[in-house]
């Protein structure tokens, strides 16, 4: 489009009046972070933002009470459909150090750039608030209820220590409670009168060790015990524990969940207890490839000052990857400090409200602002990406 720079310096002027409004919003959620499911007074302030800025709003949204879904329509021109996804939950204890709060707000920002352009430029910019990542993962609800098709790119960056790739690749993830019951009896006066589901627990989690060693070395297994036993002096009647099972593609992944429900079912049986699991979280899928997409905003970013690595591999999961099964997706991976941090710590968290951090959210709304806007008027970027998105979906 002829006119794109002239656009893109719109859209970057209108995100250098907003740059210390959407630190503060940034930096306003890292000193208040909210746990999965529980993000009411960060959803609401996503929400004022996008209303106050033209966006018509459903809120709550699909039932989810911290959910919702903003748009800008153009009033009839035709074009691209781009919906930027944002995340607000914090994780327990440490905050956000997944940095949610920083790239949540690089989306929103970038969301209300393209609103500025929209009815120019023909086309549907959506935000769209999901919340609960860290744990059940809305995308993944809002994926099977069909919000995302027909979209022509979703996308969002993930905050990231020290390097930026657009390559970003995830593991599919299913996670179950196990729950071991027993017999109680005097832990002291009678325990060969009682059955230690605690017993049961712990011989599932030593099977598990032993079943890493089989596993390919991508895949990964963890888990933590949730419930061991009510007091020291009784044979605990129950016991539970919290598996989560990851691997690059969902067909292996139903292969290493049959050998954990084996591990469950012989430890019960060498422990005398009974064992059941259920799901904790729907199921997050692995992240398909948009090369052209991915190559688009490398070229972006680099335009930005950004030099970008190759990608990592399959590394966490993430539900971006249910939306990736649903329309072309990315994530790319934007580095907010110079420091290769570990996400999950305190340190990253911290990092996200740093001066280097706020340069970040400015540097990332710009290129999805960018990203959103050539998908918004280039019809052969939609059908490339179209064609990535049903290549990569078939062989998935």
């Amino acid at each position: 489009m002829k006119d794109q720079p002239v656009f893109e310096k719109r859209m970057d002027d209108f995100l250098a009046l907003q740059r210390e409004e959407a630190c503060r919003f940034s930096d306003h959620l890292g000193r208040n972070p909210e746990t999965s499911g529980k993000e009411f007074e960060s959803s609401r302030l996503f929400v004022e933002v996008l209303r106050k800025n033209g966006f018509s709003v459903e809120f709550p949204f699909l039932g989810l009470p911290t959910a919702f879904m903003a748009r800008k329509i153009s009033g009839g021109k035709a074009g691209g459909k781009v919906a930027l996804l944002t995340e607000y939950d914090a994780l327990p204890e440490i905050g956000h150090a997944c940095g949610h709060n920083a790239h949540g707000t690089m989306s929103l920002y970038a969301g209300l750039a393209l609103g500025q352009v929209v009815e120019e430029t023909g086309g549907e910019v959506w935000v769209v608030g999901t919340p609960a990542e860290e744990e059940d993962g809305a995308k993944s609800a809002m994926s099977d209820q069909g919000v995302f098709d027909g979209v022509d790119l979703a996308l969002m960056f993930h905050a990231f220590g020290r390097d930026s790739f657009t390559d970003y690749r995830s593991l599919a993830l299913d996670g179950y409670d196990f729950t071991f019951k027993g017999k109680p009896a005097h832990a002291a006066a009678t325990p060969w009168e009682g059955i230690s589901a605690l017993h049961g627990v712990q011989l599932f989690l030593a099977a598990q060790d032993m079943l890493r060693l089989h596993l390919r070395p991508e895949a990964r297994l963890h888990a933590i015990i949730t419930e061991g036993g009510a007091a020291t002096n009784i044979i605990p009647e129950s016991a539970s524990c919290r598996v989560e099972f990851r691997a690059p593609k969902r067909p292996y992944l139903d292969q290493v969940a049959e050998a954990v429900f084996n591990c469950a079912r012989g430890a019960a049986l060498a422990t005398g207890t009974e064992v059941s699991w259920q799901k904790f979280m729907l199921s997050f899928d692995d992240m398909l490839p948009n090369p052209t997409a991915e190559a688009v905003m490398k070229d972006i970013l680099a335009d930005l000052g950004v030099a970008c690595s190759s990608g990592q591999g399959p590394t966490g999961s993430t539900d971006v990857g249910n939306v990736s099964y649903r329309c072309p997706a990315i994530q790319p991976e934007l580095a907010i400090t110079p420091l290769p941090l570990s996400l999950h710590t305190r340190e990253f968290a911290e990092a996200t409200m740093s001066p280097t951090g706020h340069e970040a959210i400015f540097l990332g709304s710009r290129a999805l602002a960018r990203m959103g806007f050539r998908v918004l008027v280039d019809v052969e970027l939609r059908e490339a990406m179209h064609r990535d998105f049903l290549s990569a979906r078939q062989e998935g």
